[in-house]
């Protein structure tokens, strides 16, 4: 019987597998560092359970449940891959959060002194940034999306995990991005683009972000890109209530996902028992 060992070539064959799958490249490079971990931690050694119960416990000890939880989805996928599926580990039962750490979530209030803080520096290009990325929910990956070709005619189609959506931009923006095209001489691509003309990254996006907090008195905790897409999820329930409609309009495949996103923070969770007034 041939032993159960990591080997690079199983690796190979199982990261050739996620991407016939079409998973993104993050979701890949993901799986693979959490097989390197355990691989690492196996150190040569065959995988059988008592080894990845072993393993599951200093995760426990070491992660948060939700990170655990992810690696073990991970490492469950590369067991399934490898045949070895009666290996394959429970996750962690977690009860579900009905509302979110207030000190996480970015408020309008906070996303507008950000966006002040850009126009008062002069930096144009960030301030249209925040503005685009939370006036429309997309992703930091499908900021590359918005072309002066979708500027113009107001909406851009995003590729995105298999999926191809239709996102929205709203009319103030799309005049603030023409303005913003036509001064800069953008007629085709995407319009944040580097001082190189290339399209701006995830690190790009993520350090402007973060440059702002100190002046704006926004806690650095919460400022990133995600964190727009949180706040637009939240507004655009507020107004319509519509849990479906918005996980179409954010591109997720399950409702669960788009339920995170609309929480309310525990202070509002508070307000909001406060007023039920059942206590004599």
């Amino acid at each position: 019987m041939n032993k159960r060992l990591i080997t690079s070539q199983l690796m190979r064959n199982f990261e050739t597998q996620l991407r016939v799958d079409e998973k993104s490249d993050l979701t890949v490079e993901k799986y693979l560092r959490d097989i390197r971990q355990f691989a690492t931690y196996a150190d040569g050694r065959e995988v059988d359970k008592p080894r990845l119960l072993e393993y599951k416990a200093i995760l426990e000890k070491k992660c948060a449940i939700t990170s655990a939880n992810s690696k073990i989805a991970a490492i469950n996928s590369f067991l399934r891959f490898a045949g070895w599926q009666e290996l394959c580990l429970r996750q962690f039962r977690v009860q579900k959060k009905i509302y979110c750490p207030e000190e996480k979530e970015i408020s309008k209030a906070e996303y507008l002194r950000l966006v002040e803080t850009a126009k008062r520096r002069g930096n144009e290009r960030l301030e249209l940034l925040l503005q685009t990325i939370c006036g429309t929910g997309i992703r930091v990956s499908e900021v590359k999306h918005i072309t002066a070709e979708a500027v113009i005619c107001g909406e851009a189609v995003v590729h995105c995990k298999g999926k191809t959506r239709v996102v929205i931009i709203v009319r103030a923006l799309q005049k603030r991005l023409l303005k913003y095209c036509r001064a800069r001489g953008i007629k085709s691509g995407s319009v944040f683009v580097t001082s190189s003309g290339r399209p701006l990254n995830r690190t790009n996006i993520w350090r402007e972000m973060k440059s702002l907090c100190k002046e704006a008195g926004v806690a650095a905790g919460k400022v990133f890109p995600h964190n727009l897409r949180h706040l637009f999820a939240r507004v655009f329930y507020g107004i319509e209530k519509d849990i479906v409609k918005l996980a179409d309009v954010l591109g997720h495949s399950s409702i669960n996902t788009t339920r995170i996103y609309v929480m309310t923070t525990g202070a509002e969770h508070r307000r909001k028992m406060e007023s039920m007034r059942l206590i004599l």
